[in-house]
């Protein structure tokens, strides 16, 4: 990819790992940034030999502070791109699995990042909150919907309406994250759990993602089990899908192809 301002990005294997890097501000976001990120998701996104990503945050401080709310206090905030903050909260189309290792502050926008990955992995001092309301904003990245969603109306209300900051453990208490680290070992953590991922079937899994977020949004359990859904049938169709039982019944580690 050229050359990246505000974030880094490393490859390992079938891993991603995007750090949003801008330490010296919390690693807040404005519009640049925002666009880099589009850029740089689009092309994970594409890429057949990367199977899963992580994001987080440079620094030992934040995983990011949200938006950059001193480059719109100066009227220069600018346009967001069409995949939404990050390049991650409007990107709907992403059966790839995402893991968010938050290693500090993850607060307004930088919550709603994390909101958007599927797994979420703390470091014992990360703190979470969508404190928008306090400035006279609305967490309209998803906050204010992904949340209510994930730990049920009244939790989530109480910390929309207050702005109130929660620690690693009582995210883990309510519901919104998988796992609490030591400081400092939130990446670990993380690179973990995708390793796990990673020894998984890639058209299994993404098909499994694509279930459950577009099964949720049936009307009924009935329609969300008898439906079969576009990644659900091209994992049917595929060559892994004969690989898997075949390893097993031959008591070895599948060889999968993603095709």
């Amino acid at each position: 990819m050229s050359e990246l301002k505000y974030c880094r990005v490393e490859d390992e294997g079938r891993l991603r790992i995007v750090t949003l890097n801008r330490p010296e501000v919390m690693n807040a976001l404005h519009s640049e940034a925002h666009f880099e990120l589009e850029k740089v998701w689009d092309e994970f996104a594409a890429n057949p030999d990367l199977w899963v990503a992580i994001v987080t945050g440079a620094g030992d401080r934040a995983f990011s502070a949200g938006n950059d709310l001193k480059v719109q206090a100066a009227g220069k905030r600018g346009p967001t791109p069409p995949s939404g903050f990050a390049g991650l909260t409007l990107r709907f189309n992403l059966d790839k699995p995402l893991i968010a290792a938050v290693n500090g502050i993850a607060m307004g926008g930088g919550f709603e990042i994390a909101l958007a990955c599927d797994l979420v992995v703390a470091a014992e001092n990360a703190v979470f909150a969508l404190p928008e309301p306090r400035v006279g904003l609305v967490a309209g990245a998803g906050g204010v919907h992904r949340l209510p969603r994930m730990i049920g109306q009244k939790q989530a209300l109480g910390m929309i309406l207050t702005g109130r900051r929660v620690s690693a453990a009582e995210g883990r208490t309510l519901g919104f994250v998988n796992e609490v680290v030591p400081q400092g070992e939130a990446l670990a953590g993380a690179k973990r759990w995708a390793a796990q991922i990673l020894e998984c079937s890639p058209l299994a899994v993404r098909a499994s993602k694509q279930c459950v977020y577009a099964g949720l949004d049936e009307p009924t359990l009935e329609t969300a089990i008898t439906t079969m859904y576009p990644s659900q049938q091209r994992n049917r169709d595929s060559q892994d899908y004969i690989e898997g039982p075949k390893a097993f019944a031959e008591k070895r580690k599948p060889n999968w192809q993603n095709r």
